[in-house]
């Protein structure tokens, strides 16, 4: 029996082989871009080798997944997206290990501290009002302004079409603008 779009889920849960096989063929193209995305300024075997993790947690964590197809969807976007924030982390800790043997040159200037404070405080306040939104708002707006997705690219990862993404975004900034100090931003 080979694996369809109907019957992946089951065989994968059942670790059968051309389960796998059909995930990755199925599933590459938004895996490889929400991948790309976040580690857009690393290089090539380092996007792949996180592509590679995110299947073998795929085929390692299949037992714990519940629900149908978009949920899968759902849930093999999430799993890349922490798996290339991960791996990102990774290069910055190493980069920093590397630096960290470098005489540090320059200081950091008081403006630019302050500038800096300010600009995490906007965006605590900002995240504290996405996170008020609903569900779907928050994960079109953690996908568009946070791993830099297109608006279609969005809508194919939550079934969604690209005139809804671009309601509710519309929509959902009009509702931060009204409940931040950030009204320049968004207006």
């Amino acid at each position: 029996m080979k694996s369809s779009s109907t019957n992946f889920i089951t065989r994968l849960k059942k670790q059968k082989e051309d389960a796998l096989e059909y995930i990755i063929d199925a599933y590459m193209p938004l895996v490889k871009t929400i991948a790309t995305k976040i580690l857009h300024n690393m290089k090539r075997p380092d996007i792949d080798e996180c592509i590679n993790d995110v299947f073998l947690t795929v085929w390692q964590n299949a037992h714990q997944f519940q629900g149908d197809t978009q949920d899968f969807k759902k849930w093999i976007g999430i799993i890349t997206k922490y798996k290339a924030i991960d791996r990102y982390r990774q290069a910055e800790k190493q980069i920093a290990h590397e630096q960290s043997d470098a005489p540090l040159e320059q200081k950091a200037s008081s403006l630019k501290t302050d500038l800096s404070v300010l600009q995490r405080e906007e965006k605590n306040e900002l995240l504290l009002a996405i996170s008020q939104l609903e569900e779907i708002d928050r994960d079109i707006f953690m996908m568009k302004f946070y791993l830099e997705l297109s608006n279609s690219e969005i809508a194919d990862v939550l079934g969604l079409t690209k005139a809804a993404v671009d309601n509710r975004l519309y929509r959902g900034k009009k509702i931060l603008a009204t409940n931040t100090k950030l009204k320049e931003r968004f207006v």
